[in-house]
């Protein structure tokens, strides 16, 4: 008999691009299943000059030749430029894929390549916070939504061509729910001009908030970063910084709420940096009652499964997912 041929292992180079940090890795993708991810290198994107130089960098310590690599990074491509108020340089797909020195370069949304994972999250990455894990009949579409550096929101659906749906509903204006929100964005209207969601719900929206609180309750600002603010909610020495992080986790069940009504969701994941960094706040009770309190749509909210993602490597895995998807359409 003739030994069965293998699959063919096609190494891409997958990153997950934020405000922050930048993870990289080598994405074996094998027909029929879910890709592997080897050799992660996590970078400070302050410290380097360019996203092309970050890639350059992971391309000169792996061993494998390798010259394809899919970008999830945060922002809106338009024609060759992202479109980005975060990120520390600009980036055009062109210019990027000539210095690195890649034959194909793609970038997508990071929130996108998120929702392109959901299918390979395994249940032990799941943490409730509304329903439980398998009750649902079906999951489908499901919001993916996360802060982190800005705020990612996308919608993924079942299957199809195009099993997901790309926004940026972080930049869509702020609501408020109460009083004292009134009051939070009274006072931020009085900066900008157009206070949009990740001026409160993300990693630096936080240092918007706490200095309002503090403003509100008439106390001086203690924390001059989101680590030291978050810390110190932790720690419980800081009465302010324990509400900041319980208003923010509020405010952001109220936002899933939204969203999971305006699209429909039967399921809803949340995702983000920030949202593991806060996990205890979150799963206190103040996301899920806003989560819920959504008039006469609160029973129909009640049935939607809301899951924390414990899972670092979304971004990377969904960027793969993604390049996979587009293989195997275009030998269809």
């Amino acid at each position: 008999m003739t030994p069965a041929l293998e699959s063919p292992v096609e190494p891409v180079i997958v990153a997950d691009v934020g405000g922050t940090f930048a993870r990289v890795a080598l994405a074996e993708i094998r027909p029929g299943q879910p890709p592997q991810l080897h050799g992660l290198r996590r970078y400070s994107c302050a410290g380097f000059a360019s996203l092309a130089a970050i890639l350059a960098d992971f391309i000169a310590v792996t061993a494998r030749p390798v010259d394809t690599a899919v970008v999830a990074i945060a922002g809106l491509l338009e024609g060759d430029h992202l479109v980005n108020t975060n990120l520390a340089w600009p980036v055009s797909v062109a210019a990027t894929r000539a210095e690195a020195g890649l034959r194909s370069l793609a970038l997508i949304n990071d929130f996108e390549a998120v929702a392109y994972a959901i299918p390979c999250v395994q249940p032990d990455t799941l943490v409730a916070l509304n329903g439980e894990p398998g009750n649902e009949s079906s999951p489908w579409p499901a919001l993916v939504l996360g802060p982190g550096t800005g705020l990612g929101a996308a919608l993924r659906f079942q299957g199809g061509d195009q099993p997901v749906l790309a926004s940026e509903a972080g930049h869509a204006a702020l609501t408020a729910g109460n009083a004292l929100e009134l009051e939070i964005l009274r006072q931020m209207q009085q900066r900008w001009e157009h206070v949009d969601q990740e001026r409160i719900l993300s990693g630096s929206g936080l240092m918007n908030l706490y200095p309002c609180l503090c403003g509100i309750r008439g106390v001086a600002p203690r924390w001059q970063s989101t680590e030291a603010l978050i810390a110190a909610a932790h720690a419980g020495e800081d009465v302010l910084a324990v509400e900041t992080l319980e208003v923010f986790s509020a405010w952001l069940g109220s936002l899933a709420g939204d969203l999971a009504i305006t699209f429909g969701a039967r399921s809803v994941y949340l995702a983000g940096g920030i949202s593991t960094r806060i996990a205890p706040f979150l799963h206190a009770g103040g996301f899920r009652a806003r989560f819920l309190a959504k008039g006469v749509m609160s029973r129909v909210l009640a049935q939607v499964p809301v899951w924390r993602v414990e899972h670092g490597e979304l971004g990377m895995l969904g960027a793969a997912v993604w390049h996979a998807a587009r293989r195997e359409r275009a030998v269809a």
